[in-house]
């Protein structure tokens, strides 16, 4: 087995030596051994800072979405004023990111616009690769805002049920207030006017049916207006479920695409190659005219000379 030799301080001499030679001083010449153990951090692009600002976007949503998580559902924390203000909030960072990302998709296009070349075809092919990863990340950010908005769904769905579920004995209980007044006039009629005692059944029959015509039209009243809240009620989770049908659909359109890209990009690359084997089909046909015409020559040239020497 060969004997290993750590030459690092070879290599260190070596270019001591040549930053001396070309007029480096000491500090110039620690400066450059630094570098050699502590790299410099890489600039990043433009794109990335974007990106990652966008991220940084989603991430304070989701946080903003935990901190007033409790305050949004529970109906005795806070009001209705300040949910209201909650969810304005919320739509309004939703969009903003969003609009971040829509920023992010129309650098990449023009991006892919002018790296094209003649007839489609990318002259650079790694500039094709970030092209592609610039996609996935902005797929990335998509389904990340994706999952944020989903989780603030569900918190919407729960408040609009209970809201729902709050309106029916509300207005029950206001029914009832109204229809007591009633019941209490009539019975402070029977305390204040007493009448003979022939009277007293007919009264109160009077009072028994009007209090029979009062709880009929309460039952209808309040049977119609439940039959309103379930109807409602199934409108708003047909709502919720058509949204987040199209959320979910928009997501795989999104994966589609990312698909058909990956495919065009790949077809592009077989476009290239069947270029590069069409040129080289044609320089091998070049190549073998010349060596059968070069044959052709030398095989007259021979019978000629044959003929001669004969």
């Amino acid at each position: 087995m060969a004997n290993i030799r750590d030459r690092t301080e070879d290599f260190k001499d070596a270019v001591r030596h040549t930053a001396l030679s070309l007029g480096y001083d000491e500090s110039k010449l620690a400066t450059i051994l630094v570098n050699f153990i502590i790299h410099k951090p890489r600039e990043r692009s433009t794109f990335t800072r974007a990106a990652l600002k966008t991220l940084e976007s989603i991430g304070t949503l989701e946080q903003f979405m935990l901190k007033h998580r409790k305050d949004y559902v529970d109906l005795h924390r806070t009001t209705e004023q300040e949910r209201d203000s909650i969810e304005h909030e919320v739509s309004a960072f939703v969009k903003a990111c969003q609009q971040q990302i829509d920023v992010l998709k129309n650098s990449i296009n023009d991006e892919e616009a002018n790296s094209k070349g003649w007839l489609g075809i990318r002259p650079d092919k790694s500039n094709a690769d970030t092209i592609a990863h610039k996609h996935g990340v902005v797929l990335c950010l998509t389904e990340r805002l994706h999952a944020v908005t989903s989780q603030f769904d569900q918190l919407r769905a729960i408040r609009f049920q209970e809201a729902i579920n709050k309106a029916t004995p509300r207005r029950k209980l206001n029914r009832i207030t109204k229809s007591n007044p009633a019941v209490d006039a009539s019975k402070s009629d029977n305390l204040e006017f007493k009448q003979p005692d022939q009277f007293q059944p007919e009264r109160l029959k009077v009072q028994e049916q009007l209090l029979d015509n009062e709880t009929r039209a309460l039952q209808v009243e309040l049977s119609s207006l439940l039959d309103a809240v379930n109807e409602t009620e199934s409108k708003m989770v047909e709502m919720s479920a058509l949204n987040h049908l199209m959320a979910t659909h928009v997501l795989h359109q999104a994966q589609q695409i990312e698909q058909l890209y990956d495919e065009a990009v790949e077809a592009t690359k077989n476009v290239e190659l069947g270029n590069k084997e069409l040129s080289q089909a044609i320089q091998r046909n070049s190549s073998s005219r010349t060596f059968l015409l070069l044959f052709l020559f030398v095989l007259t040239f021979s019978v000629l000379f044959l003929d001669w020497y004969s």
